[in-house]
């Protein structure tokens, strides 16, 4: 069983104001002052191709972003959006289409969209931001993407205060499953024993979630798209004694 209710620390809006607080939706009736659920999910939009500097993403035919997202941005907090079947397109500034694809959203759950690719071919992918359902706030919780456009599987490396916790290859696209650490230095490396080869240390709180972004083009020179790992924050675990 998984649990996806983080708390999170900014509000969002959608169609006047609905508020995402511990995962729940409402909006409230003047009529009869009788809250009514309104199905929604939060997602987070990131842009990893690294030969598009500014992207579009739309949900069946409704534009997510106002401003195009850079390579590396996102789109930062999860954005209420309407449940069910949605068809989802990725374009760049030319309106050309990257990816078309197609995804069931579902009530009070979060989920991240990586746009990846390069050189003409790009894809969607979409994932439910869960973590297990003994997740208590005393680990921090760590997840990556490899987005480095390349036909090998490197191997990825999670190292927290000096003990291996996880080692897995990583092919193009992979998305890994959150994994518990311990609060302080936690580092986090790719390699395939070739050209890529890329590393970081990050300093990690306890009750928080990451999202660890492996990004860049082997054997670029450009400072923005050489190999590196960058990171973002979803939010927090509750704690036990939230209310």
């Amino acid at each position: 069983m998984k649990k996806d209710l983080f708390s999170f620390r900014r509000s969002i809006a959608v169609i006047g104001i609905v508020v995402l607080a511990a995962g729940i939706f409402s909006a409230c009736n003047k009529s009869d002052a009788v809250t009514t659920h309104i199905p929604a999910s939060g997602l987070l939009v990131f842009n990893l191709a690294p030969d598009k500097d500014g992207i579009g993403v739309a949900l069946s035919g409704n534009l997510l972003n106002s401003t195009p997202l850079g390579y590396t941005d996102y789109n930062g907090n999860y954005q209420s959006i309407y449940t069910g079947t949605r068809d989802i397109k990725s374009f760049d500034l030319r309106d050309s289409v990257l990816a078309s694809s197609s995804f069931t959203f579902e009530d009070n759950s979060y989920y991240s969209l990586f746009v990846t690719g390069n050189n003409g071919v790009y894809q969607n992918i979409v994932v439910r931001d869960d973590i297990d359902s003994n997740a208590t706030a005393d680990k921090a919780y760590i997840r990556y993407i490899n987005a480095i456009p390349d036909s090998s599987a490197p191997v990825v490396s999670i190292t927290s205060g000096g003990t291996s916790v996880s080692e897995a290859t990583a092919g193009f696209s992979t998305v890994s499953n959150f994994i518990p650490v311990t609060a302080g230095d936690v580092k986090i490396a790719a390699s395939n024993g070739s050209n890529i080869s890329t590393d970081r240390t990050l300093t990690v709180e306890n009750g928080k979630v990451y999202t660890v972004l492996i990004v860049g083009v082997p054997g670029a020179t450009d400072n923005e798209k050489k190999l590196q790992i960058r990171y973002v924050v979803n939010g927090s675990v509750p704690s036990a004694t939230a209310k």
